[in-house]
């Protein structure tokens, strides 16, 4: 108790010379400073332990994210990715299906393992759309060359060419991705696209037919099936190039079917969309459709039997 007594009699003292010598001083005693060095030192330390959970939850929220689960397939996050792409990757896919040549690997030079549904999609049904109307569309010309011929809108076109070409563009890449899957496990050395990678392989290919069903409103048959001709060879190409590289180290007796059932099929569907979309009309030699004269002719069989009862 003497010793703190001494201790503030002499700070007090210190304190009454120094203001009798500098009126203007401020004055600290050895508590003050201690109590200040505790401040700083809970600043400090408070400052650092809000950093170190700052860093902790950082750290926290990486491995959230790290540890984030794949989308379900049913899911809208899984098919995102598939339409993720930008219009100069897609304009690169068309052009290059419409440029098939040897050695120029659609699947490797253009999808580079992303392949997307963005482009199968639209081109599937923009072939759909223009299928039916183009076709309606010849029979309003030819309705304007002989106006005997009784137009009325066959909107039955545009379901079919929906459900022709989307079966055709689904079904056909999954059946020859089950088959290549099968030899894969037979033969070791061969390789495997996806099914996405197929689907759209098959998608891209059929984007040649669009300006062909445009140019087959001209009305000279001839030009048609050139255009025709034309259109199946660039697509059926494209898609020889793109399978060769699998199909090439299976026996030689598979790979031969196996591409000439993919070509096969490609032909089916242009003579089908040609043969329903733009059939010729069937003309008697006077002119009149057969579908008026089959009535016509009964009417007057009919009409016979009458007479000659009348008559008699």
């Amino acid at each position: 108790m003497a010793a703190a007594d001494d201790l503030a009699f002499h700070e007090f003292k210190e304190a009454t010379n120094l203001l009798a010598e500098t009126p203007d001083a401020a004055t600290t005693s050895q508590s003050d400073e201690l109590t200040s060095r505790e401040h700083v030192a809970v600043v400090v330390g408070s400052s650092i332990g809000y950093g170190a959970e700052e860093v902790e939850e950082g750290d926290k929220t990486l491995l959230l994210q790290e540890e984030k689960p794949e989308p379900r397939f049913w899911t809208f996050d899984y098919y995102q990715s598939f339409f993720d792409v930008d219009t100069s990757q897609v304009l690169d896919r068309i052009k290059g299906s419409l440029l098939p040549h040897p050695g120029h690997n659609f699947v490797r030079h253009h999808l580079r393992n992303r392949p997307d549904l963005y482009g199968p999609f639209w081109i599937c049904a923009t072939l759909a759309f223009v299928l039916a109307v183009t076709g309606n569309l010849t029979l309003v010309l030819a309705q304007r060359r002989d106006p005997s011929i009784h137009y009325s809108p066959q909107f039955h076109r545009v379901t079919a060419a929906g459900i022709t070409i989307y079966c055709y563009a689904w079904l056909v890449p999954l059946a020859l991705w089950g088959f290549l899957r099968w030899r894969q496990g037979m033969r070791e050395r061969m390789g495997l696209y996806s099914f996405l990678e197929t689907v759209c392989v098959y998608g891209y290919s059929l984007f040649v037919f669009i300006p062909t069903v445009v140019l087959w409103l001209i009305p000279v048959q001839w030009l048609q099936w050139l255009f025709g001709a034309l259109a199946l060879a660039l697509s059926a190409a494209g898609l020889v190039f793109t399978l060769w590289p699998i199909v090439r180290e299976d026996t030689k007796l598979v790979a031969a079917a196996l591409l000439s059932i993919v070509v096969l099929l490609h032909t089916l569907l242009a003579l089908g969309c040609k043969l329903y979309f733009f059939q010729p009309l069937p003309l008697l030699d006077h002119g009149v459709p057969a579908s008026q004269a089959t009535p016509l002719s009964s009417s007057v069989l009919l009409s016979t039997p009458a007479r000659s009862m009348t008559t008699f």
